[in-house]
């Protein structure tokens, strides 16, 4: 189903929550879905690294870089990890590169843009805590919904989404 998003804010208004946020596509995935791991990060993308190298099991990182474009908090290696290790997608309020690469990947990727240029890695970053997107609080345990029309989240699981 390309437009899951009208369809789930119709039938559970009140239980999902739009990340207001104009996010743009860059996964092999656009309708991806999944259990929330945060991460707050900026400019550096050790733990972007640590998380994606760990099983997924069909989880969602969403990772709060600040809204800052200035440095990239995923590529093209980082995104392999996250489809070998079984990751559903990943969500970046900041900027992503190796574009071209991403969209060949069987990955949702959602972010604020792009940027050629790599992280520092100093090791730093919150993993597990709240963040605000958008004004939206969210939290890891939280469900997230993401297609074309945008990001939704929900604290309960509301449906299985098939990747496309």
């Amino acid at each position: 189903m390309d437009d899951l998003l009208p369809d789930l804010c119709d039938e559970f208004e009140g239980s999902v929550t739009w990340i207001p946020v104009q996010w743009q596509d860059y996964g092999g995935n656009v309708c991806f879905s999944g259990y929330i791991e945060t991460l707050r990060c900026y400019e550096d993308n050790s733990k972007v690294r640590e998380l994606l190298a760990s099983p997924g099991e069909g989880r969602v990182l969403v990772v709060d870089g600040h809204g800052n474009l200035n440095r990239a908090l995923l590529g093209d290696l980082l995104a392999e990890k996250a489809v070998s290790n079984g990751w559903s997608g990943v969500l970046v309020y900041g900027a992503v590169r190796d574009a071209s690469a991403l969209q060949k990947m069987p990955l949702g990727v959602k972010a604020m843009g792009v940027c050629p240029i790599k992280t520092e890695k100093k090791g730093l970053g919150e993993v597990g805590v709240n963040l605000r997107i958008g004004s939206v609080l969210i939290a890891s345990g939280d469900y997230l919904y993401a297609d074309k029309n945008g990001v939704v989240v929900s604290a309960e699981p509301l449906t299985t989404v098939e990747p496309i």
